[in-house]
């Protein structure tokens, strides 16, 4: 292989390059449409996720570092995030007992209020702009190719 070969890069062809795009484009409007549709509950769809994901979690609270993970944000974004949710009491930080480093996020009776109040317009937005366009067979395809690709990332 020649140095030239080891330097130029593989370009997208045509139908890559369709499919990157289409789906960079419709990604960045999806997500558009429903931080806009999420307005009228003054919830952006950063803090629903972090609302959704101590919704789901034993009593409400998660390590503020698995936190991060799951919501796929960095420690410092997520750091900023809580401080804006605690003001608006929806959540709080409490130390850790066996890890004096360590904060758990923790979900409030407001904060479940407004992921309550919220929940149906977000679910019947992604149902309208995401869901309701998809086949059975895109359903299964997307979250195949989606979890291959997130796996990917996640090892990497």
């Amino acid at each position: 292989m020649s140095m030239a070969d080891a330097t130029t890069p593989k370009w997208l062809n045509p139908s890559e390059m369709k499919a990157w795009r289409r789906y960079i484009v419709a990604s960045r409007r999806l997500l558009e449409a429903l931080d806009s549709d999420l307005e009228p509950h003054d919830v952006s769809m950063a803090d629903y996720e972090i609302l959704a994901q101590l919704s789901d979690a034993p009593d409400r609270r998660m390590r503020m570092s698995e936190l991060a993970d799951v919501a796929m944000l960095s420690r410092s974004r997520l750091s900023h995030r809580m401080k804006v949710m605690e003001k608006a009491g929806w959540v709080k930080r409490e130390a850790c007992p066996i890890d004096k480093r360590g904060y758990f996020a923790v979900m409030t009776p407001k904060g479940w209020k407004a992921i309550v109040a919220a929940a149906p317009d977000h679910v019947e937005s992604v149902r309208s702009r995401f869901v309701d366009h998809l086949t059975k067979a895109d359903q299964i395809a997307l979250a195949e190719i989606f979890e291959r690709v997130g796996n990917e990332l996640r090892n990497s």
